[in-house]
């Protein structure tokens, strides 16, 4: 895989845009990027792994949003990358999910992240998705590799591979995880582990229910369970045995004690049976002597019953004939009232009263109980229709039969003689004028809707002549005003016109202005970094001095220090002898160690990375003050101010002109349309003036000739409704007398029907009166006394004579009485002893039966064990093998740390090919099994060690006792061959641009240059190798370089070389 361009908008420290073109870097293989800490290095390379993945690599992939917080607050984040893969040009851009200000209101949305992904075809770009799902998955197959395993193999992060070569087993085993995707062997050691404490679980479960059965046992059966497992099986058997033997026992010993139950239950049972009769035959005696003396009254009750059943069927005609003289009298009260209110009617007359009272009268007398001794049948005096009011009724009307709208009616004799034909014939003349009223109506309500209509007219005629009045009005001076709004229109729109240049110089100005400010500040921190170089470049040379001196003295000393270290007798390693007699002396001042050697070369470093950094600082802001001049043209901060404010007025001159120009267009368009509307609606408002008019008019006349139609037919009423309710009225009324008439006559005739049935039925039943009838007469509960009274008698005497009757009492009655309470006394007894030896019997029984159920269960129990301990047996012997914790396993190695170790190894095979180089043939890796020093105390820790061989001493050392530039040089050749492997691993992945980040600091200048020597031939094959340092020597070595510059306003990145 080989990067082309990479560009950068609002991304981490870049709040422009910013864009690397990697093969202009790469065309040479080596270059370097280097710039200030914090200025944003490694941020370039966050974006290569945004743009690839859609997130940055490790922790910082778990932080917020990666939008650069220098940016404006609507500034779009955006990453693109071009490179090719696998021959296949590809681009590739992304956008973070990141906040962005509303448009309307406060706040922020939140845009969600966007991805699309191109791919170069036949000179142009085709595009292949915009799904972030899609993209990852294109992304994932084209590369071949996951975030981790990019991080490691293209970007060697030289902290991370310098804590992996000190790492103990288990944090180096977590890092070969990551890139090699051996999860699936630690999954096994887990399903290893878990599947064995399972089937310990069903083990302990196993014991647990064997132990819980053979305690059940042995609480049943009385006797402690035996401890070793192997015996439960036989205790069970020897105890079940000999509990059913018992029980057999205890079985014959109940049976005979319940014979014996048995045999005095039958004798009591005999006994009481010969008393029950005696007892019987004793009670039916003297029953029947007792109910022998009660026959008199017995006849008598049958004499009143017989009396009474005659009386009771002539009881219900005397009741009908009374209540049908009621219903007559409630007629007759009815027909009064009802003929009172039709007697003022002047069809009718007020002599239909008297009409109807005659024809009551010429049925009076028929009744033929009417006089008889309750008087209840005797009517009212002056007959039905005595006392009838005379006068004008509800519907009488004054005047004469012009005026009511109906005949009169002949009141002479003959009118008199026919009541309910004279009420239904006036009944009837107003159901027909009715009819012929409830067909004008009709008539009736288009009149009144003729009314409302006309009313409606003239209101709308009303609102139109208004509505014209102010319409004229308006149009009156619209075309003054229009031409107003035209002249100042012309004037706004020249003014708003320049708002274009004003904002485009505005702009320039600004920059002017920014760039002037940032060339004055960075005058004061050229001054002050300048300073701080002086100091660094004093302090540098005073420790190298210093330094030096240390050395010349510690070489001038050299032989008493080597005096220092003989003793008497011991031979000398310079000279052999075992005689010292003048040893050398220190110099004035001490004799000079190593330590103090090393300490004070070491501060002389220090000291001249400080003066480097120092030295690159000021380098860095003469450049940008330059830069920041030359954007500022020459001006001052003060002029710069006052020309954007100048242009900055004239632009919100022009802006407020455009925008009122846009007013005056809206309000222009508004008095065009209005005039237009206007017109249209004066002609509308006349043409409908001109019809409203002419259907009120039509409307008015047909108005007039309905009201004299409805006039005429109304009569003397107020209207044509209520003629129609007062005829309603009295025809109602009319109908009501005639039925009332007629149900009067009908009462009548049915209460000499029943008069003459009831008498009828008392002759026959031979009463003398009523009187008679009633006085025999029984209410229903005192007759069903009577009959009770009589039945009871005769079912006694049948009972005593059958008793009486009965051979087996009379054989009874012969034999001696028997002594119950002796058999009772006896029978007790036996069936207390029989129920001790039943209750023994069942409960032997019932232990028995529990002990063999027990005994099966027990026998289940344990043969369920044997393959649960040989299945626990066998998964604990492969967890213990796969944890490392078996003894089987000689080397103590976990099955994940067996399989990493063979990619370990390969990673030292490759790693070592390039050590030897740069270690000048010194320094060699080694895998180990052993344990490391922190690897901790588990049996299975250990399996992924690490050892450094010392070719000049033959010393293996542990990585840790490495200086820094030692572990700078070891680590990369580490990270060097783990990409490798990891690259083949992945399917053979070529990466033709590799990033080394930082670590150069701690090489002096022969490692420094062995290392750059094994990174250019990394080149081979057209590879491209970035440098990611700080270090200020570098810069005199690579000769193209990208340069992070870091500024307030965000960073920028510069091409040199």
């Amino acid at each position: 895989m080989r990067l082309h361009t990479l560009t950068m908008r609002a991304f981490g420290p870049f709040a422009d845009t910013e864009r690397v073109d990697f093969d202009r870097l790469g065309a040479g293989g080596l270059f370097l990027i280097h710039g200030p800490t914090g200025a944003g290095k490694t941020s370039v390379l966050d974006a290569v792994c945004f743009a690839l993945y859609g997130s940055l690599p490790g922790a910082r992939g778990k932080d917020r949003s990666p939008k650069s917080d220098h940016a404006p607050l609507d500034r779009i984040p955006e990453v693109t990358l071009e490179c090719t893969v696998r021959g296949r040009r590809v681009r590739i851009e992304r956008r973070p999910r990141w906040e962005r200000p509303k448009k309307r209101g406060t706040g922020t949305i939140t845009e969600n992240a966007k991805v699309v992904v191109s791919e170069r075809v036949n000179g142009r770009w085709e595009g292949v998705t915009t799904r972030p799902d899609e993209a990852g998955q294109f992304i994932g197959d084209l590369v071949g590799l996951t975030i981790d395993q990019f991080c490691q193999i293209a970007m060697l992060p030289q902290g991370d591979f310098a804590r992996f070569l000190r790492a103990k087993s288990d944090e180096r085993r977590e890092s070969l995880e990551r890139i090699f995707n051996t999860r699936v062997f630690r999954d096994v050691e887990d399903w290893f582990k878990g599947h064995a404490n399972r089937l310990r679980r069903e083990v302990e479960t196993a014991n647990d229910r064997v132990r819980s059965v053979a305690g059940r046992i042995a609480e049943v059966g009385r006797s402690p369970a035996p401890d070793l497992p192997e015996e439960l099986s036989a205790w069970a058997a020897e105890l079940a045995c000999v509990t059913g033997a018992t029980a057999a026992d205890a079985d014959a010993v109940a049976s005979g004690f319940t014979e014996a139950r048995a045999s005095a239950q039958r004798a009591l049972t005999e006994g009481r049976e010969i008393r029950s009769r005696q007892e019987r035959l004793a009670a039916a005696r003297e029953r029947r002597a007792r109910l022998a003396g009660d026959a008199r009254e017995r006849a008598r009750i049958d004499v009143r019953l017989a009396e009474a059943e005659r009386a009771e069927a002539v009881l219900p005609f005397l009741r009908a004939r009374d209540h049908r003289r009621t219903e007559l009298d409630k007629a007759e009260i009815a027909v009064a009232d009802q003929v009172s209110l039709v007697a003022g009617l002047e069809d009718v007359g007020p002599g239909i009263g008297a009409d109807v009272g005659a024809a009551a009268g010429a049925g009076a007398g028929t009744d033929p109980g009417a006089d008889a001794g309750t008087g209840a049948g005797d009517s009212p005096a002056g007959g039905p229709g005595a006392g009838l009011p005379r006068g004008t009724g509800v519907g009488s009307r004054a005047g004469t039969g012009s005026n009511t709208g109906v005949e009169p009616i002949d009141g002479g004799p003959a009118g008199r003689g026919r009541p309910q034909a004279l009420l239904r014939a006036a009944e009837q003349r107003r159901r027909d004028e009715l009819a012929r009223l409830d067909l004008m109506r009709g008539d009736a309500e288009r009149r009144t809707s003729l009314g409302q209509a006309i009313t409606r007219f003239t209101g709308r005629l009303a609102g139109i002549e208004g509505d014209l009045a102010q319409v004229r009005a308006r149009l009156a001076d619209l075309p003054a005003r229009i031409e107003r709004v035209t002249g100042e229109l012309r004037r706004a729109r020249e003014l708003g016109g320049q708002a274009e240049a004003a904002e485009t110089a505005l702009a320039a100005a600004e920059r002017r202005r920014t760039a002037a400010v940032e060339h004055e500040r960075l005058g004061a921190d050229l001054a002050a970094a300048e300073e701080r170089h002086r100091a660094a470049v004093d302090a540098a040379q005073n420790a190298r001095d210093r330094a030096l001196d240390l050395r010349e003295r510690r070489i001038t000393q050299m032989s008493a220090e080597l005096a220092a270290g003989l003793v008497d007798g011991e031979p000398c390693a310079v000279c052999g002898s075992e005689h010292h007699p003048r040893p050398a002396l220190p110099s004035q001042g001490g004799l000079v160690t190593a330590e103090e050697e090393k300490a004070a070369h070491t501060a002389a470093d220090r000291a001249w990375t400080a003066r480097s950094e120092a030295e690159s600082a000021v380098v860095a802001l003469r450049e940008r003050r330059t830069a920041a001049a030359e954007r500022a043209e020459g001006r001052t901060v003060p002029a710069a101010r006052e020309e954007a404010r100048d242009l900055r007025t004239a632009l919100d001159e022009a802006r407020a002109a455009a925008g009122e120009a846009q007013r005056l267009e809206e309000a222009l368009d508004q008095l065009t349309t209005e005039l237009e509307r206007g017109r249209a609606r004066e002609a509308d408002l006349a043409r409908e003036e001109s019809e409203v008019r002419a259907h009120r008019e039509n409307a008015g006349r047909e108005h007039e000739r309905l009201t004299a139609l409805l006039d005429r037919a109304r009569g003397d009423d107020p209207g044509l409704e209520e003629r129609i309710v007062r005829l309603s009225e009295e025809a109602d009324l009319l109908h009501a007398a005639t039925e009332a008439v007629n149900t009067r006559d009908l009462a009548a005739e049915e209460l000499r029907a029943a008069a003459a049935d009831a008498e009828h039925r008392r002759a026959a039943s031979g009463f003398d009166d009523e009187f008679q009838v009633r006085e025999a007469a029984l209410e229903e509960p005192r007759r069903r006394e009577l009959r009770e009274r009589a039945r009871a008698h005769d079912d006694g005497v049948a009972a005593a004579e059958a008793v009486l009757a009965d051979p087996e009492l009379a054989a009874a009655d012969a034999v001696p009485v028997p002594d119950l309470a002796a058999m009772e006394a006896a029978a007790g007894h036996a069936a207390a002893a029989a129920d001790r030896a039943v209750a023994w019997r069942s409960m032997l029984r019932e232990r028995a039966d529990r002990l063999a159920a027990l005994r099966g269960e027990l026998v289940a129990s344990l043969a369920g064990c044997e393959p649960v301990l040989r299945r626990y047996a066998v998964a604990e012997g492969l967890r213990g093998l796969a944890a490392g914790t078996s003894a089987d396993n000689t080397d103590s190695v976990r099955l994940s740390a067996y399989v990493l170790a063979a990619r370990l190894e390969q990673v030292v095979a490759a790693a070592n090919d390039r050590l030897l180089t740069m270690s000048d043939g010194r320094y060699e890796l080694r895998y180990t099994v052993d344990k490391a020093a922190g690897d901790g105390r588990a049996r299975s820790a250990g399996g992924l060690g690490m050892r450094v061989v010392d070719a000049w001493t033959g010393v293996e050392r542990d990585p840790a006792t490495l200086s820094g530039g030692e572990t700078f040089f070891s680590s990369l050749a580490l990270a060097l061959g783990l990409g490798d492997v990891a690259s083949a691993e992945a399917g053979g992945t070529d990466i033709d641009t590799l990033f080394v980040d930082e670590g150069f600091g701690t090489l002096d200048e022969d490692t420094l240059e062995e290392v750059l020597d094994v990174l250019d031939r990394l080149r081979d094959g057209g590879r491209a190798v970035g440098v990611v340092s700080h270090v200020a020597d570098l810069r005199q070595r690579v000769t193209t370089r990208l340069r992070v510059v870091k500024g307030a306003s965000g960073s920028r990145l510069e091409h040199v070389g």
